[in-house]
């Protein structure tokens, strides 16, 4: 069975960098034929696709982010991480780690429950 979870600071200072982990579980980030995304949900702008990664390793993102934002991966430890610089209070939101079919790269079969940001000094 397949799932996510995320992990991370529930409280950040702007200007801060924020970190957080997508821990994958039942299947291999590397696997062929998915993509793992990060996506976040505010009150205030909906659902925002913020990037993937793929099976290469190799990274795209939502250029609305303007290059704040960086997913790596761990094949060791079987999970992402999103790195997004400068925060401020409109990083505010919920933050899910999701699985694509390469296939169909804006369908998300599995999801993460979410871990909520706060960007607050």
């Amino acid at each position: 069975q397949v799932q996510l979870q995320e992990s991370g600071p529930g409280l950040v200072k702007p200007s801060q960098t924020l970190s957080l982990t997508c821990t994958v579980s039942g299947i291999s980030i590397t696997a062929n034929d998915y993509y793992w995304t990060w996506i976040r949900q505010s009150p205030g702008k909906g659902l925002e696709w913020m990037g993937d990664i793929g099976p290469s390793g190799i990274a795209d993102y939502n250029p609305s982010l303007k290059s704040r934002n960086s997913i790596r991966r761990d094949t060791s430890k079987n999970h992402l991480t999103l790195h997004l610089m400068s925060v401020s209070p409109e990083d505010t939101a919920l933050y899910h780690c999701a699985r694509t079919p390469a296939w169909w790269r804006t369908w998300f079969d599995y999801w993460g429950r979410g871990t909520q940001v706060t960007v607050s000094s």
